[in-house]
Order: structure tokens, then sequence, then C-alpha cells
């Protein structure tokens, strides 16, 4: 009976340990550290409990399982992002963030996953139907943005009044709404997502760009190439598929960066 009770309790106790060691390994799973402007739905967005959603989360999310890894996102402003990854403060930003020659100076990215036009919205009884009819008009872009630095390229050539800087795009397009912006020059999906609810506002022109998403990690970051491998892997395998099914109501284009592994970008 004692030799007895003794092992049940050893084997008790070894098993505690076990358990005691797993959890132990468990809370210190390395986390991958990720920024994000939070005000850019459907590619990131926080819930009123705070969370973070959307389909550049969900893609971050699996590139991290992949990887063996938790996430910790933090809630930054989209100009902000920049300066996180070259100091080493996170390791990935998401947030429609275009793959850049000038970008990867300091940054580096993953291959691409979405292929991205840029959008002219008005008001939907603005009578703008071209690129040059912002001539005279008032523009609203978001601070830092691909958009904005197209506006600022065109502005003497097209004529643009003004540009009006915005670091959350929702400001930006209640302006617009209320007239305090005659246009809004921003990446098309983001805007369209807006405008399922504010249905006052449309998309007139779109402006072909050839513009990529990645992911953009911390100049040569050591996890670069792996998290590359897994977004190729969610590629072949039919799982971004399905996030960008989830997110956007359809299969991804053919060929687009969505559904097809490409190569990483090079300075």
């Amino acid at each position: 009976m004692f030799t007895t009770v003794c092992r049940r309790t050893l084997l008790g106790l070894a098993g505690a340990a076990v358990l005691s060691l797993a959890g132990a390994a468990s809370a210190s799973a390395a986390a991958l550290v990720v920024g994000s402007y939070p005000s850019n739905p459907p590619f990131e967005y926080k819930t009123s409990s705070g969370t973070f959603e959307g389909f550049e989360v969900d893609i971050v999310n699996e590139v991290a399982k992949r990887l063996g890894m938790t996430v910790e996102i933090s809630d930054l402003g989209f100009q902000a992002l920049f300066a996180a990854t070259a100091s080493k403060r996170i390791d990935v930003a998401i947030s429609s963030i275009t793959i850049t020659k000038e970008r990867m100076g300091s940054q580096s990215f993953t291959q691409p996953y979405y292929d991205s036009d840029m959008g002219i919205a008005t008001r939907k009884e603005v009578e703008i139907s071209k690129i040059d009819d912002l001539n005279g008009k008032i523009v609203g872009v978001l601070a830092g943005s691909t958009g904005d630095k197209w506006s600022r390229e065109n502005k003497d050539k097209l004529g643009i009044s003004e540009i009006k800087s915005y670091n959350a795009q929702q400001d930006m397009l209640m302006d617009l709404s209320a007239g305090r912006a005659d246009a809004a020059v921003s990446d098309v999906p983001g805007m369209e997502y807006s405008f399922l609810k504010m249905k006052d506002l449309a998309v007139k022109v779109r402006i072909k760009t050839g513009e990529q998403y990645g992911l953009m990690m911390t100049k040569d970051h050591p996890l670069l190439e792996k998290a590359n491998e897994a977004l190729t892997a969610m590629k072949k395998d039919g799982t971004l598929a399905e996030i960008h099914k989830k997110w956007f109501g359809s299969e991804p284009a053919e060929g687009s960066a969505s559904a097809v592994e490409m190569p990483m970008p090079k300075p």
C-alpha cells in the first residue's frame, strides 16, 4: 500500500511538473510584435472590445501561427509605423502599406498579398468623372499615403486648389461628406468598404497604379524569409483565398497577388 501510494504521488508530481513546463513553454512563446493603424477597414480596425480584426489582421495572425508564434498588435498612426519598424520597436507593420522602392531603402517587405488601385471619391451629386475634373478642387488625403504623394505630384498639373491632409481616413471622409473637401484620393478597397455605410459618397474615378501591399518589416529582419514562405504556403493551400473571400466577398482575381506566389521585392 505504501509503495503504491508513493508511486501514485510521484506520478502525480511528475505529471504536474510536465504540465507546469508545458504551460511555461506556452507562456514564453515568442511574440511577433505588430503595429497597425486601426482605422482602416476592412484591412484592420478595432472592435468595441478593443481587439483587432480585418483582412490583414487575419493574414498576420495566420503567418505567426505558421511560425509557431503569438501576436501582439499595437495601435499606431499610419506615419508612426515606419519609424516603429526602423527603430525595431515592432517586427511587422500592417495597414495597406504599398511596396515602393523608396520605402525599401529603410524597410523590408514580404511578397505582395494584395493588388490595389487608388480612386477619386466625391459626394454622389458632384460631377467628377475623370482625373482632370480635380481642377480647382479641394482634395483630401491620408497623410503619408501614396494618395498624398500622387496628389502633391499632380497638384500643379491638374490645378488642384488645395490638399488637406488627415491622420485618419474616417476624418477625411467625414469632411468630404460635409463638403469641407471636394474630393478624396485614397485606396479604393478601404473607401468602398466605408461607403457601404456612407451612402452619400462614391468612387468616381479609378487610378491604375500597380500598387501592391505586403507585410512591412524591420530592415533585413531575421524572420523575413520565414514570413514570406508562410505567405507562399497560404496562397498554395487556399488559406489566403479564404481570408480574401471573408473580407471582400469574392475570390481573388486570377493571377493577382492574393492568388499566386510572387517574388519577394528587392531594393
